[in-house]
C-alpha cells in the first residue's frame, strides 16, 4: 500500500471488535489535561498544585501534572523508587542539581535521590508531567525523615479537594487503574 502525502491511508480499516480482555478497565482519557479549569489542580503546597491523571493503588504509583503559576516550592523529599518527568511549559528544577528544565525537557530520577523541587519565575506557568512511584519521604531542613506521602495519601488529598470545589470526590475513583 502506498502512502500519499496528506491522506489518511488507514481510513478503510475496521476497528478491533473486542478490545478489552476480561477484567480489563478502559483507558483514562482526559482532554486538555494541562490547561484545564484550575479547580482540577489540587494544592500540593502553598505555591504548587497537582492535576491527577492516573492512580494505581496496587502499584503505589500515579501520574500527574505539577503546576505553578509563579515561583513555587514542593517540600524537600526523598524517592526510594524511580520518577519520570516531562516539562510542558515554564521552568523548574531541583536546588541540588545544576540543570533547569524548560519545555520539552525529560528527566529520569533514579531511586535513592533526595531533592527540593522549585518552580522558577517564568512568563509561562510551570507545567510538568510526572509519573511517580511512591512513596515520597518528606524531609526536614536537615534531610531527616519527616513523614511519607504515597498514592493513598494523594488520592485522599485529591478527593477532599474535589469535594470542596464542587467537582465531587468520585472523580478520583474514575482515575484508579
Amino acid at each position: 500500500m502506498s502512502e500519499t502525502s496528506g491522506q489518511e491511508f488507514w481510513r478503510g480499516l475496521q476497528p478491533i471488535r473486542d478490545v478489552f480482555r476480561a477484567g480489563a478497565k478502559p483507558e483514562a482519557y482526559i482532554a486538555d489535561a494541562a490547561d484545564a479549569d484550575e479547580r482540577y489542580f489540587v494544592p500540593f503546597s502553598e505555591t504548587v498544585s497537582s492535576r491527577p491523571l492516573w492512580l494505581s493503588p496496587g502499584h503505589n504509583r500515579w501520574a500527574d501534572i505539577l503546576f505553578a503559576r509563579k515561583a513555587g516550592l514542593v517540600n524537600r523529599h526523598y524517592h526510594p523508587h524511580e520518577v519520570f518527568a516531562y516539562t510542558i511549559s515554564g521552568k523548574w528544577g531541583y536546588l541540588e542539581h545544576d540543570w533547569v528544565a524548560t519545555a520539552g525537557d525529560f528527566i529520569y530520577e533514579s531511586p535513592g535521590e533526595s531533592h527540593t523541587l522549585v518552580a522558577y519565575d517564568h512568563e509561562e506557568p510551570m507545567r510538568a508531567f510526572f509519573i511517580v512511584t511512591g512513596p515520597l519521604i518528606w524531609l526536614d531542613e536537615d534531610g531527616k525523615d519527616a513523614g511519607k506521602f504515597d498514592v493513598f495519601d494523594y488520592a485522599d488529598m485529591c478527593r477532599a479537594h474535589y469535594e470542596s470545589v464542587g467537582l465531587g470526590a468520585q472523580l478520583i475513583d474514575a482515575l484508579m487503574r
